[in-house]
């Protein structure tokens, strides 16, 4: 897979929705209740962070809900790349990138939305042809203005920015002209998770889909 393609896929899954939800989720018995209850609100491409010992069986889980679109966070490494494309993840998210990762996830045909915090790092993938990338993390880089502010000379690259994005911030993202969607745990918060409020995450994911862009 090209980088190009790569951005090309990455693009459609981020105009999904306005929000990927971003899902460290630490037992794989609640994962399809979990995606399902999302999907149903409106949020359709899901991130599942490779940060709990569970990750792998909950990709597989959520693999199996029809409608969604699964990808793995937190990819860090090629055997993580090999791993979620083998549990069922059709799309990869970074907090940062380095040249093997790259390499390992285009040789895997798993698309790539890279992680970017500074003008030279969005430019070093630009340079290689990522157009696609993850700003992260937003809040502590500066936030929408710092995100706009990049935008200005580096217009050809699309942002979807993580970290610190919240219900009451997202709009701050969401009109800038370089911000596809916004990512972000709100929308799956621990204690509904931990209750099997399905109905309340439904609720909240539909709140975030109707967030404008």
């Amino acid at each position: 897979m090209t980088p190009q393609d790569a951005s090309a896929a990455a693009a459609k899954i981020c105009l999904l929705a306005p929000v990927v939800p971003v899902l460290v989720v630490d037992d794989a018995a609640i994962a399809a209740d979990l995606a399902q209850a999302l999907v149903a609100g409106g949020l359709p491409a899901l991130e599942v962070t490779l940060r709990t010992p569970a990750a792998l069986d909950v990709i597989r889980e959520m693999a199996t809900v029809p409608g969604g679109a699964v990808g793995a966070g937190t990819l860090l490494t090629p055997k993580d790349v090999e791993e979620a494309k083998k549990a069922g993840a059709t799309f990869g998210v970074s907090p940062g990138a380095t040249g093997i990762l790259l390499d390992a996830c285009e040789a895997n045909d798993l698309p790539l939305l890279p992680g970017a915090a500074t003008a030279s790092e969005a430019m070093r993938l630009l340079e290689r042809g990522y157009t696609v990338q993850k700003f992260f993390p937003a809040e502590a880089n500066g936030g929408a203005p710092a995100l706009k502010a990049i935008g200005a000379p580096i217009p050809q690259v699309k942002f979807c920015p993580t970290g610190g994005v919240s219900l009451r911030n997202a709009n701050d993202y969401l009109s800038l002209g370089n911000s596809l969607c916004v990512g972000g745990s709100w929308v799956a918060p621990k204690d509904k998770v931990q209750s099997g409020d399905w109905a309340g995450i439904t609720a909240l994911a539909a709140e975030a889909a109707g967030l404008p862009r």
